[in-house]
């Protein structure tokens, strides 16, 4: 059935923001033609949370927040939020070259991709 997402994020450059995921992220991608890169993500999970208004976001994990944004910092990369530590997780969010957030979180919980 269903064997993967896709993930889309809008920008005002998104040149600027596919060099961000290639050169700085360094994720691997496949090039689905112009120039149109698709890149490889980590395992992903998806989750419901109650909102007055339905939206969606974007948190990429890692394991050792403190570290990863200690490298991403050296590597020019802006954050924007606070770390912010909750019962699930510690959190912060950082820019894209294009204006976009994309958060960024060390989750405290099991993970559902290693189901």
């Amino acid at each position: 059935m269903i064997n993967g997402a896709h993930v889309i994020i809008y920008t005002t450059d998104a040149e600027a923001d596919r060099a961000f995921f290639r050169d700085v992220l360094e994720y691997p991608s496949v090039d689905a033609g112009y120039g149109w890169l698709i890149f490889k993500l980590p395992p992903a999970e998806v989750a419901m949370h109650p909102a007055e208004a339905a939206s969606h976001e974007l948190f990429l994990m890692c394991d050792n927040l403190e570290q990863t944004t200690a490298d991403l910092s050296e590597r020019g990369v802006e954050f924007v939020r606070p770390v912010e530590r909750q019962p699930w997780g510690v959190l912060t969010a950082f820019r894209l070259p294009g204006g976009s957030e994309v958060g960024l979180y060390e989750p405290l919980h099991e993970r559902a991709h290693d189901l």
